[in-house]
Formats: structure tokens, C-alpha cells, sequence
């Protein structure tokens, strides 16, 4: 078990607090039609149940949690308390908090220590899991070991700090501007809701699938896919080397395509027709009822 504060007998929290929607965190919340979102919500203090604390302790904490701002409905917050120096590492100590009325459980996130300008102290995943269900309406102190290589700034203040969820921007429909010009806004609709359906990619991912296949009366074969990149960072294609296997799983078609960079965004998908000349088509008969795309190993 760890002291909330280890140099003093201070009573004071030291942090922010950031609070954040249930339903983009955990995508759960309260029944709307029995929630007045005006509310002021109190959270309880809820310790772990394998903390055996004093008398002494176990007021520090609930004088603490006291002197936390209301939450409204449907939130989940981080309450800053101590930042420290421990060793090579930093160790935040903060209230997990539920404005919900029903338990909830966390399970692997990436947090954020922040400073008092919002610029990233640390980044680290945790598995908190550990924490144990929350119950509702209700607030429980955690500590958070920021290990050295997750630290990113090396001078900071340790008041007006906070420490907040890394929310995953939803994976969204990119277009190429050419395709924003000439689609129509059905068009564009249609493969809104193609990418909104699909379930995104892994994290780190960038996989190909197949959306639309025709071959022409010249013999090109005109393939439309989508391309998901379900990794943080944008990558830029440039020489893509793809086959085409048809429904009898053979390969129909093999080429090599310039791309001149393509651009496609993090956590986005980007369509994009190939077009593979007749003469890279390699089967006479194809069967197009169903397809599949894939990048070739060089």
C-alpha cells in the first residue's frame, strides 16, 4: 500500500481533474430518459478491498475525495492528487471516478500525465483491470507508476498537473480529394456507412479489402478496395505490389502499382481503384463472385 503523501501532512489535491464521457470511454451509460443532465453527482470514496488502512489514512483519502467538484451524468473522471519522482520513474497518484449509477470495470487504457499546459509529461498503458468494479456513484484512489522510458518531458510542476484517458479517435472514412470531388454525396454516404459497419482494424494494422471488382470489355480488370490503416501514425504508400485470387482462390491478376505517395491517415480508410492492364491479368475465365486482394512480398 502506498502514502498518499509522503513528505508532509498535507491535505490537498495538487491535480486537475479530467472527467470524460462514459459512452466514448466505455461505451456504456445511464438510461437518458432518467437522467437529468443538470445534475450535480457526488462520488463516494471506495477503497480496494485488499487495502487494510489505518483510521488515519482512511480520512486523509476521504478528506481528499470531499474536495472534489461534482461530476454530471454519464461521466468518468481522473482527480490529480500527488506526481512524484520515484527513482528513475513517476508515480501519480489520482481518483478513478464514476459518476454512473452502476458499476463499471476497466480493462487495458493508455493514460496521459499532462502538465498545466496540456503537454504530455508521460504515456504509458495500464492494465486496469486491477482496479477492481467501480461502483457507481463513487470514487476510488489508484496509483499510476509512469516507468522511465514512458517519459517524455523532464521538467514540469507537480501542481496543476492531470491525468486523462488517451481517447482512440473512431476509425473514419479518409477520401483522396479527387474522390471528394467526383463522388456524389450518396456516394459518399454509401462508403460512410461501409467503413462505420466494419469492425476496425487491430491497432498497428493496415490491411487491404476488397469492395468492388469488374472487368471491362478491353480486359483490364478494375479493382476498388479499402485501405485501413488502424495504426497512430499516417503512413504514405509509394510502389504497392498486389494479386488478385478470385472465388476459386487462384491468382487472376498481379501487378506492381506507383503510387506517388498516397496518403492515408492514422485510424483511417482510404478507397482506391487499381487497374490491372489487360496484360496483367492472367487467367482468361474469372469468377468475381467473390475476391480477395493482398499486398505480394518482393
Amino acid at each position: 500500500m502506498f502514502s498518499i503523501f509522503r513528505k508532509s501532512k498535507k491535505m490537498k489535491n495538487e491535480g486537475k481533474d479530467s472527467a470524460f464521457s462514459s459512452k466514448e470511454l466505455i461505451n456504456t451509460e445511464d438510461d437518458h430518459k432518467k437522467v437529468d443532465v443538470n445534475e450535480d453527482i457526488e462520488t463516494a470514496l471506495s477503497l480496494h478491498a485488499s487495502w487494510a488502512l489505518s483510521a488515519e489514512q482512511t480520512y486523509v483519502y476521504r478528506f481528499l475525495n470531499n474536495e472534489l467538484a461534482p461530476l454530471k451524468p454519464n461521466q468518468i473522471s481522473l482527480a490529480g492528487t500527488e506526481m512524484r519522482r520515484e527513482g528513475d520513474d513517476l508515480l501519480a497518484i489520482a481518483f478513478v471516478r464514476n459518476s454512473l449509477s452502476k458499476a463499471i470495470k476497466f480493462e487495458k487504457v493508455t493514460l496521459l500525465l499532462l502538465d498545466v499546459d496540456q503537454q504530455p509529461i508521460a504515456r504509458h498503458e495500464f492494465d486496469m483491470s486491477q482496479l477492481g468494479e467501480l461502483p457507481g456513484r463513487s470514487s476510488r484512489p489508484w496509483q499510476f507508476i509512469f516507468p522511465k522510458n514512458s517519459i517524455i518531458k523532464q521538467e514540469f510542476s507537480t501542481t496543476d498537473w492531470s491525468i486523462a484517458f488517451e481517447i482512440k479517435q473512431k476509425h473514419k472514412l479518409d477520401l483522396e480529394e479527387s474522390w471528394n470531388t467526383s463522388l456524389s454525396t450518396e456516394d459518399k454516404e454509401k462508403l460512410k456507412k461501409i467503413v462505420d459497419d466494419l469492425t476496425p482494424p487491430k491497432e498497428g494494422e493496415v490491411n487491404f479489402m476488397g469492395l468492388q471488382a469488374h472487368r471491362i470489355e478491353s480486359g483490364d480488370l478494375h479493382v476498388t478496395v479499402l485501405i485501413r490503416n488502424g495504426s497512430s501514425k499516417t503512413i504514405n504508400l509509394q510502389l504497392l505490389p498486389l494479386e488478385i485470387h478470385d472465388a476459386s482462390k487462384k491468382v487472376i491478376a498481379k501487378g506492381g502499382f506507383q503510387l506517388d505517395n498516397l496518403q492515408v491517415v492514422a485510424n483511417t480508410t482510404k478507397p482506391w481503384t487499381f487497374i490491372f492492364p489487360a496484360a496483367l491479368v492472367t487467367e482468361k475465365e474469372i469468377d468475381l463472385k467473390s475476391w480477395t486482394i493482398s499486398t505480394v512480398c518482393q
